[in-house]
């Protein structure tokens, strides 16, 4: 059973190629970090922000073909984590049917962010992003 997660920090260095985020369980006391990019961390932190570019940007082109196309955003998973990489489900709900699609967890965050949905993590990656640190 996926556990709902928030974001809870975003951590952005301008020395550092890494930049971090933390998400932290909704009812309850876990949280882990993720390590990211500096255009996801940068397109995270707009988002939470209110801050509106000018023309859109890639991860508010996805969600606009999404909708364009009929679908919608549900949530998205962190579902996997493999040596030390995690794996994500962007999950769009068409037509009554849940389309899962593999992506990035950077881009799906900031998916989740744009389209103001849930993010879930499968308690397996949880317990493992817990061992690890």
């Amino acid at each position: 059973m996926p556990v709902q997660m928030e974001l809870r920090r975003i951590i952005i260095s301008e020395v550092d190629d890494h930049q971090v985020i933390i998400l932290k369980e909704v009812e309850g006391d876990r949280s882990f970090p993720i390590v990211i990019g500096i255009f996801e961390a940068t397109s995270i932190d707009r988002r939470v922000k209110g801050m509106q570019a000018p023309r859109p940007l890639t991860h508010d082109l996805i969600t606009s073909v999404v909708e364009q196309m009929g679908g919608e955003i549900q949530d998205i998973v962190i579902s996997d984590l493999k040596e030390h990489t995690y794996f994500a489900k962007l999950r769009i709900r068409n037509e009554g049917e849940l389309v899962e699609v593999d992506c990035r967890p950077s881009d799906a965050i900031a998916l989740a962010v744009t389209a103001r949905v849930p993010i879930y993590v499968s308690e397996d990656v949880l317990g493992e992003a817990l061992d690890e640190e």
